[in-house]
């Protein structure tokens, strides 16, 4: 006959606590994971910092090609205004969602590239280069319909009655023509290259182009509709 176990047998969240606390090679897993539970803190407090640091207006024009876009908007009503309000690069060229703000981190590398080959360093290589540059911040804020204005300024907050008659107009006819800010104030601050007004149109068109489905699509839904009014009629 054996001999009973004096020592109670450990029940299941006791056999966890012990697992968790038991040595795993020369650390314990609670050890392991409380570590590691502070090192992301940690990581993920220092990726913010680095990621807020990027946003600052200093940052942004610590390159000195930029020099010319700190000039031009110094001088329009988003740096001095009767509010006192003030928007700084980041405020217009970076997105305050999660997931656009990551996505244009990303796609900023390219600028340090072009800082690195000095693509604009010149004021003859920078107004060379303006209307693609332009081109390019305006594609995507007509794709994002002006996502990053829209942080500031909402049709749903303005009261037209205060307005000139002019912007009041202007923005009646953009509430009703489903009007994104972009299609109006594409140089709101930065200076404008010739032949802006027909680059904007050449990428409306290409966006619109984009969204519309291919022929093929349209055959398509257009024989299922057929069928189905076929079906409706039997």
């Amino acid at each position: 006959m054996t001999e009973e176990n004096d020592t109670p047998k450990r029940g299941l969240i006791g056999r966890v606590w012990n697992g968790f606390w038991s040595p795993v090679a020369a650390f314990s897993v609670g050890f392991i994971v409380i570590a590691g539970f502070l090192g992301g803190i940690m990581f993920w407090g220092a990726f913010n910092w680095a990621m807020e640091l990027t946003n600052t207006e200093e940052f942004c024009v610590s390159c000195h090609t930029m020099e010319t876009n700190l000039g031009e908007y110094r001088e329009t009503v988003h740096y001095n205004n009767h509010s006192g309000v003030r928007a700084i690069c980041s405020d217009c060229h970076v997105p305050h969602e999660w997931q656009y703000k990551v996505k244009a981190k990303i796609i900023a590398v390219k600028d340090v590239y072009h800082e690195i080959m000095g693509t604009i360093s010149t004021p003859e290589k920078y107004e060379e280069h303006r209307l693609k540059m332009a081109a390019l911040v305006w594609r995507k804020m007509k794709a994002s319909d002006s996502r990053e204005c829209r942080n500031c300024h909402s049709f749903e907050y303005m009261d037209f009655t205060i307005q000139e008659t002019r912007a009041a107009d202007a923005h009646q006819r953009a509430i009703d023509e489903t009007m994104t800010c972009i299609d109006c104030h594409q140089g709101i601050a930065h200076k404008l290259a010739p032949g802006y007004q027909e680059e904007y149109k050449r990428i409306v068109d290409e966006l619109q182009a984009e969204a519309a489905p291919s022929s093929t699509q349209t055959k398509d839904v257009a024989e299922i509709r057929s069928y189905v009014a076929g079906l409706s009629g039997k």
